[in-house]
């Protein structure tokens, strides 16, 4: 069997495991979506049609931008506002958009989460209320805490950046797929020492849930090493699905898949 679409981040949803589903694309159209876990333990292979159109135009392309844009979209784009990457940017909560009204105040105006997971090491992070639990499991993340509700992104990046000096913002993603962690203390110790760092001016934020959410990914085995696949150097790639987590396809013998990093890129996948 095969697949032809323009590649989208896979969809995900916490059941007992994470559950990926595969968009099918055709340019700018969704037609459906393929279940990604059954492919686990299976031969795979996937090969790059020599074409990549922009997810915002549709136009060709031939590099991309942000996450599938053309130059001209990551420019204009509101998907790709500066306040989605700085969240301590967003102004909409004023009456004041970087780029699009509308769409920042959908997007941004919004109540957030500031949360605590653990990926490689704990780090903090920004998401949207509703966002949860599939942020997490786009980064990958084991645990996730929130430690603050807010109620528009401004905020909720304020108090992420205050807390930068202290701990990471960022996954080591090799660590992430080789399933290493750095740091074992509990996410609900962790949350209550990072509490005690914010200025008191916060504490009206601070969110009393201390629920941690765990999240178990496909994957039978993780690999020692990592070899990342480029489709602009490997347009062909075949082997045996050893898991799925975060954005990535795991392979037994070590290659991994960014399929987020790939958006836009048409693929023939083949099973």
């Amino acid at each position: 069997m095969s697949i032809t679409t323009y590649l989208r981040k896979m969809k995900t949803r916490l059941e007992s495991k994470a559950m990926y589903s595969l968009p099918i694309v055709d340019v700018l159209d969704y037609t459906g979506s393929f279940e990604m876990n059954g492919l686990l333990g299976h031969e795979i292979s996937f090969r790059f049609e020599n074409e990549i159109c922009c997810v915002e135009s549709g136009k060709k392309i031939k590099k991309t931008f942000g996450e599938g844009m053309s130059y001209e979209a990551f420019l204009q784009s509101p998907m790709a506002v500066p306040s989605i990457i700085r969240p301590e940017l967003s102004r909409i909560h004023e009456g004041i958009a970087l780029r699009d009204m509308e769409w920042e105040e959908a997007h941004h105006n919004q109540p957030h989460y500031v949360y605590l997971s653990r990926t490689s090491d704990i780090k903090v992070g920004v998401t949207r209320t509703h966002n949860v639990p599939a942020r997490w499991i786009d980064q990958g993340a084991v645990e996730a805490i929130i430690i603050a509700e807010t109620p528009y992104r401004q905020l909720a990046g304020i108090i992420e950046v205050s807390l930068k000096d202290f701990m990471p913002d960022k996954t080591h993603w090799q660590n992430m797929l080789r399933n290493i962690f750095i740091n074992t203390t509990s996410l609900l110790d962790k949350k209550n020492e990072v509490l005690g760092w914010l200025p008191s001016d916060f504490e009206a934020f601070f969110y009393d849930d201390d629920t941690i959410t765990t999240i178990d990914y496909p994957v039978t085995c993780y690999p020692e090493k990592i070899k990342s696949l480029k489709l602009d150097t490997t347009p062909e790639f075949r082997g045996r699905l050893a898991g799925i987590k975060g954005q990535y396809l795991i392979f037994e013998d070590g290659h991994v898949f960014n399929v987020r990093a790939h958006a836009a890129y048409k693929i023939t996948l083949e099973f």
